[in-house]
């Protein structure tokens, strides 16, 4: 419990000797035992608030002979039971003072203040001057920071990021538990689509494909809340709490002038449909997240945390979203200040909270949510509603059963921040999401043995804070790339070649001068938070300033081609790179964390074996040419649009999505199918000529009945073990009116030593996998050819629609019908000839 001794006092005086007070009606000796009680309550509040924070704070102290007897602090009674007696306890003013993110203790109730806002996007994080929720001033000064999103996504691999979300959501707990913490409700994920390589905050999220994007989204949600990773376990407590944003259509921070405040962004349903909403909807029907952040934009003109369709119908109704929902910070106010929305203040208020948006970040409802019940523009129950779904959050994880110490995951203690389990697994992850883009004649990996020294070049190679990118806590034990080249290497040079990243004058002849004497050259290149960041996306995709200069200088100059490296979390067009011939080897590492110069290191000299795949298309310069403001996913060719992401874009590329190369060759084989045609209901549109079926009308048993099992053999050819990721896509015979080029129905991640063959399994289900988004944004599936593939190898399914009205049988089961009907009339057929 937390609060100034002024204001216990200010609050004591005006229970205890007004008129105000609602006990002054009971007897003498009644009243006497409750001030009395009240006031060693009150005096405690002013030890916990004079004392150290080693412990954290809590309601219902079993303790306290006041607090305790309040049926909101009784364990045994149902969650909305409790949070109903607790709104019920409250003045408006102060149910006003819960509906921001620093929500003020209310100390006559023994409820201490409480900070909603806390980030652990790739670890536990403190955003100076911003968010309070996490501090690392105390027994506890770091924590563990994984790989950027964007490279652990690289990884495809879902178990791997349950257990990043698992090791997060332990030392959040451990946090909290040392008193270092004044929230347990962190918000991340970030699952907005990376639709716009220039988008500075790219970096945050799991790439462009929704299916990627989404079970990232469950994985990670698992993990962090304290589910199992199949799910389910959880129930009603959690570890922390997870909140999946921005809802959504989110992808631009400010481009051109054009700020993410006021943006509308102009977004058809169709990609609404397919692309912008399938993560959101995986985070809260799967992944159970217990939070949501609506975002600052609008979309078709309407904000997001004002859109009652969204945030009511779609994620509550239809999803079944049980949680709260919070604005992004002052979201409500810019609908007053910037979008003009409203004609005034008290109108924004009234239409987030009537949208069913729960918590401001900001102060914009606390200065106006009072003006606007006086207004009658929002109603008690408008503000019960919100109240309801908070404290039903701060109840789930433990904060009103007692000291949460003693309760579920009170035993996590400051040990298991930085653990050295956690730094294995930040390694891991590095090493597994690293990409190895091109590696002309094996230059890759060297042999330790010949390398008898190094040069190591570029503005990257040295520097902590760029291998963490953004939203990062103080890492634990950050080891840059030139520390761990120079492990390998102890005869290694060093030059920055630039004095920032945005190498506005190259130091190119002192780079060349250690490079002519080196045996490798290794070059450490990319962007940092000055060129992609939040609230800054890029102009260009191009690298800045004169690195591609010193790039191309220093592998002329060297005795061998040269290894680039980048540190970026959006993509590069280092076309002119790929073509070098004095550039052997190019890898892009992300923002890998502060195991990834280790990574780094193990994978240029063959401690491990790359394999992480690039989870966003690489564009070429010329797609600037486009306006970011463009939402479109679907191609237009009349105008020369050529779409966004691997799934419509029609357009040159620099890299594709889902390309990565290995030290090792892998080969697939398709196992043969069970059957090869899904029978479907028949439905036709005979003023187009297309036969579809509408997946609502399909039903949930057809849809359950028609999934086929896919097995796919896949080979380590190479001298070396190696983990390999193994994408299956889609294609239909037919593309176009609106439908994917392809797209990534299955994926998962093996580990395979060198020879050793595996069987990969995939269930594929036609009304999920084989569907697409028609213009009204229902999903349909076409009847035809879809052809399945992994890397060179195809193999085609038909999609056929049968008349049967069951819409379930297969052909075998149409054979196993019709043929004993057939052999009937042939022998009734035959008798009457006989007999005749």
């Amino acid at each position: 419990m937390k609060g100034s001794k002024k204001e216990s006092t200010m609050i004591a005086r005006n229970m205890l000797c007004t008129n105000q007070n609602p006990m002054h009606r009971l007897s003498t000796k009644k009243m006497k035992l409750l001030n009395l009680s009240l006031l060693v309550h009150l005096c405690s509040l002013v030890l916990f608030s004079a004392q150290s924070t080693d412990q954290p704070p809590f309601s219902c102290d079993s303790s306290d002979p006041l607090t305790k007897s309040y049926p909101f602090c009784k364990t045994t009674l149902p969650t909305n039971q409790r949070v109903q007696d607790l709104i019920s306890r409250l003045t408006l003013d102060e149910k006003i003072s819960q509906l921001v993110n620093t929500a003020v203790a209310i100390p006559r109730l023994g409820i201490p203040g409480y900070e909603w806002w806390s980030e652990a996007l790739h670890g536990v994080a403190f955003v100076a001057n911003i968010s309070q929720g996490i501090r690392f001033n105390g027994t506890i000064q770091s924590a563990t920071s994984f790989p950027q999103v964007i490279l652990t996504a690289s990884s495809f691999d879902p178990y791997l990021w349950y257990r990043i979300g698992q090791a997060i959501g332990i030392e959040a707990r451990g946090v909290y538990n040392a008193g270092q913490a004044r929230g347990m409700t962190f918000w991340t994920p970030n699952i907005n689509i990376f639709r716009d390589p220039r988008w500075g905050r790219g970096q945050e999220t799991p790439g462009e494909d929704p299916l990627v994007t989404g079970k990232y989204a469950v994985s990670f949600v698992r993990g962090i809340q304290g589910d199992s990773f199949e799910g389910g376990k959880l129930g009603e407590n959690l570890q922390v709490s997870a909140c999946c944003k921005h809802f959504t259509a989110y992808d631009l921070d400010n481009w051109k002038g054009i700020n993410r405040f006021v943006f509308d962004a102009n977004v058809t349903v169709q990609d609404l449909a397919d692309t912008y909403q399938p993560p959101f909807r995986s985070c809260i029907e799967k992944g159970k997240a217990s939070g949501v952040m609506c975002a600052y934009n609008r979309v078709n003109g309407v904000p997001n945390c004002a859109d009652y369709k969204l945030l009511s119908k779609t994620a509550r109704g239809q999803w079944g979203f049980n949680g709260y929902i919070t604005s992004d910070c002052d979201a409500v106010s810019i609908i007053y200040d910037e979008q003009g929305y409203v004609k005034e203040p008290e109108d924004a208020v009234a239409d987030v909270l009537k949208a069913g948006m729960d918590l401001d970040c900001g102060e914009y409802l606390k200065n106006h949510t009072g003006s606007a019940v006086e207004k009658k523009k929002v109603s008690v129950s408008d503000i019960d509603r919100a109240l309801h779904n908070l404290f039903s959050i701060r109840m789930r994880l433990g904060l009103f059963n007692g000291n949460p110490t003693k309760l579920p995951f009170g035993n996590i203690g400051s040990d298991q921040v930085c653990s050295q389990e956690h730094l294995n697994l930040a390694l891991e992850a590095a090493r597994n999401g690293i990409v190895l883009l091109k590696n002309t004649n094996r230059l890759l990996p060297l042999a330790k043995t010949e390398t008898t020294s190094l040069a190591v070049i570029g503005p990257n190679a040295n520097s902590t804070e760029t291998l963490v990118g953004n939203y990062a806590g103080p890492p634990c034990k950050p080891i840059t790339p030139l520390q761990a080249l120079q492990s390998y290497v102890k005869n290694t040079d060093y030059h920055p070649g630039c004095s920032t990243v945005n190498c506005s004058s190259a130091l190119i002849d002192e780079a060349i001068k250690i490079v002519k004497g080196a045996d490798q050259v290794v070059l450490v290149m990319g962007l940092d938070q000055t060129q992609e960041r939040e609230s800054h996306d890029r102009a260009d995709l191009v690298l800045p300033g004169h690195q591609q200069k010193l790039i191309t200088s220093v592998a002329s100059a060297a005795n061998k081609p040269v290894i680039l490296v980048l540190l970026c979390g959006g993509p590069v067009d280092i076309t002119f790179a790929k073509n070098d011939r004095n550039i052997g080897s190019i890898i892009w590492a992300g923002y890998p964390g502060e195991a990834g110069g280790r990574a780094l290191a193990e994978i240029i000299f063959g401690d491990h074996n790359p394999g992480g795949r690039l989870p966003m298309t690489w564009y070429p310069q010329n797609l600037t040419k486009i306006p970011m403001t463009d939402m479109r996913m679907r191609p237009e060719p009349s105008s020369g649009y050529p779409g966004r992401t691997y799934r419509f874009y029609r357009g040159p590329k620099v890299f594709e999505f889902g390309y990565g190369l290995s030290y090792s060759n892998y080969s697939y084989e398709f196992l043969p199918l069970t059957k090869d045609k899904v029978y479907l209901n028949n439905q036709s549109d005979d003023k187009i000529g297309l036969r579809y079926k509408l997946v609502s009308e399909m039903g949930t048993e057809l849809c359950e009945n028609s999934k086929l099992p896919i097995t796919v053999g896949v080979r380590n050819d190479g001298e070396m073990d190696g983990k390999h990721v193994v994408l299956l896509f889609v294609r239909q015979a037919k593309a176009g009116n609106g439908r994917p080029i392809k797209q990534l129905v299955g994926f998962n991640s093996v580990a395979l030593k060198a020879g050793e063959k595996a069987e990969i399994k995939f269930e594929l289900s036609p009304c999920e996998h084989l569907s697409s988004a028609n213009e009204d944004g229902l999903m349909l599936v076409d009847e035809g050819s879809h052809f399945l593939s992994i890397g060179d190898k195809e193999s085609e399914i038909t999609v056929v629609f049968s008349a049967d009205s069951s819409g379930g049988a297969t052909l075998k089961q149409e054979t196993d019908t019709v043929l004993p009907i057939i052999l009937a009339f042939f022998y009734i057929y035959t008798f009457l000839c006989v007999s005749f």
